[in-house]
């Protein structure tokens, strides 16, 4: 599926010079008055419109799992959807990213997707965590933006939700997983384990970054008592 914005732009035309004569020329009879915009020294070109927010859900090829899925992951990767879409950079430029979620949840991901990106909100990248071998701790210290990856929840035997392709963590160095005595494991987050605080794609409680997830059912690691993780935003929580 597509979403598509398109802007429009407008340009002037610069005022004719009136004549000096004691008898002047009715202005329409004037050459001058009616001069087109694109004789104008002072019309400037239109401004380039940036592109228009896009996502696309395809079927994913087992081949594009070689370290993320395997037998014995609590779903098939027949139930998972590639969503290709696009995202606002730190570079405050347009790019396109890849997520791997659950067929269930691609409504959800390409709705609040678009409204990030109609805000110009900011994430670092969008990589799937195949590109880190499904290293989950490598993913993270590059800031990568991801969703699935079968693995267990972070200190427990349990799987975590984002082995169902229902979890994404956003941006996780600027929104780190902290421990209740206000650590981190990544020494390039160690900056940003307080909250509120200000900075470029930060998250923070109550913002409209956690209520746009909210609004599909989604709900944010930020909120969790003791521990947070406030990068992390999954379906029905957990």
């Amino acid at each position: 599926m597509a979403f598509v914005v398109l802007t429009t732009v407008s340009c002037g035309a610069a005022e004719p010079v009136a004549s000096s004569a004691p008898t002047p020329a009715p202005a329409t009879s004037s050459p001058a008055a009616t001069a087109s915009p694109t004789a104008s020294p002072t019309a400037t070109p239109s401004a380039t419109a940036p592109p228009a927010f896009a996502a696309k859900v395809t079927p994913v090829a087992r081949d594009r799992l070689p370290y993320s899925w395997r037998p014995g992951c609590p779903v098939s990767y027949r139930d998972l959807r590639l969503v290709t879409l696009s995202y606002w950079g730190f570079d405050g430029k347009p790019h396109t990213g890849e997520l791997v979620v659950h067929k269930s949840v691609t409504d959800d991901i390409v709705t609040v997707f678009g409204k990030l990106y109609g805000w110009r909100w900011p994430i670092r990248q969008m990589k799937l965590v195949d590109a880190f071998k499904a290293d989950d701790y490598a993913s993270i210290e590059a800031d990568n933006t991801s969703a699935f990856n079968c693995r267990r929840a972070t200190g427990s035997s349990s799987w975590s939700n984002h082995a169902y392709g229902k979890a994404i963590d956003i941006n996780p160095r600027e929104n780190p997983y902290v421990t209740a005595s206000g650590s981190t494991a990544h020494k390039n987050a160690e900056e940003f384990t307080k909250r509120p605080m200000k900075g470029k794609g930060v998250i923070n409680p109550g913002d409209k970054v956690v209520k746009a997830f909210a609004q599909v059912g989604w709900e944010w690691g930020g909120y969790w008592s003791g521990t947070k993780d406030f990068q992390h935003f999954s379906k029905g929580g957990g």
